[in-house]
């Protein structure tokens, strides 16, 4: 049996297996042959010419060092080589088979669900609209939701028990990625009964930073916000964990709270809460989807992404 220069060089120590073994094609091509005994409709079975196929058949026998098929004008078989060869390649494609039905099946399980940890505000107000045009285009995928301040969203994330989040802080968080889906702007709230829902000349930044103010937690990124635009840490009367709880608390008369204009809009149209101006302050801020560095969305999560951009309920990013 004649050895080729190239087969030689194929089983050279340090050569690696890609350049030593036939591509899956190939493979497929010479179980064809052995099939349909023709090499012109074992060509046609995999979708390639037959001048392709006989190169192919050609390259392969160059890269094994030994004779795989005998051609006739009665048609193609295998030589006493090519029997043994083929029973190994059958061997190699059904474990590509495998493989391909196990990665399959892994894309099938992140395809039948989404994790998704949003910030209180997003959660509530901006999150379900988001969710219900997912579910026409995804019905069969399961969204479960983990809520939270910025800070736990991040967390989440980091820690692989989430595949998408939403935070609305200045910054983005370390180790995550993101994009701006939308803008949203904070407002200072009271009930009608307040002092400064009375007042002919609106509070100054400094008086509402000697205020004491039913506010979320640290770590929100509301508070993020505020605290910024103050220049200081803002004076906490309550420290609430939900935007609920926040609003529940200002309509009660307790004080002023600072909130996100899209969580007042019920109370502000009948009149339990109204918005109060302040001079020399702007509260403003950018809602982000996030992701961790490096992991670009896919499946449900990057659809989920695609519908907050074209139907953010908010005021979109300019430019």
């Amino acid at each position: 049996m004649a050895w080729s220069e190239g087969s030689a060089q194929a089983r050279t120590p340090g050569v690696p297996l890609a350049h030593r073994v036939p591509d899956l094609g190939a493979l497929e091509l010479l179980l064809a042959v052995a099939r349909l005994g023709s090499l012109g409709a074992a060509a046609r079975e995999v979708g390639i010419t037959q001048p392709a196929a006989s190169s192919r058949i050609r390259s392969m026998e160059r890269l094994l060092g030994v004779a795989l098929v005998d051609r006739s004008p009665r048609g193609s078989r295998l030589t006493d080589a090519g029997a043994l060869v083929t029973d190994w390649a059958r061997r190699v494609v059904e474990a590509a088979e495998a493989f391909d039905a196990g990665a399959q099946a892994l894309r099938d399980r992140r395809d039948s669900r989404l994790r998704v940890a949003a910030s209180m505000t997003i959660a509530e107000y901006l999150l379900p609209g988001w969710l219900i045009a997912l579910r026409a285009r995804r019905p069969d995928t399961a969204v479960s939701l983990l809520a939270g301040n910025s800070a736990a969203v991040a967390a989440r994330l980091l820690a692989g028990e989430a595949d998408l989040g939403f935070v609305e802080g200045l910054s983005v968080p370390s180790g995550l990625d993101s994009a701006v889906i939308a803008r949203d702007r904070l407002i200072v709230v009271t009930a009608p009964g307040h002092p400064w829902a009375r007042r002919r000349r609106p509070p100054a930044a400094a008086e509402l930073a000697d205020t004491p103010l039913i506010l979320r937690e640290e770590g929100s990124g509301t508070r993020q916000v505020l605290d910024a635009a103050l220049g200081r840490p803002a004076r906490p009367l309550f420290e609430l964990s939900s935007t609920t709880a926040v609003k529940a608390s200002a309509v009660s008369g307790a004080g002023p709270a600072v909130l996100s204009e899209l969580a007042v809009g019920e109370e502000l149209a009948s009149r339990r809460l109204v918005s109060v101006p302040v001079e020399g302050i702007v509260l403003a801020r950018d809602l982000r989807a996030v992701w961790p560095a490096g992991h670009r969305p896919a499946g449900p999560a990057r659809e989920l992404l695609s519908l907050t951009r074209s139907r953010p309920g908010t005021e979109p990013p300019a430019g």
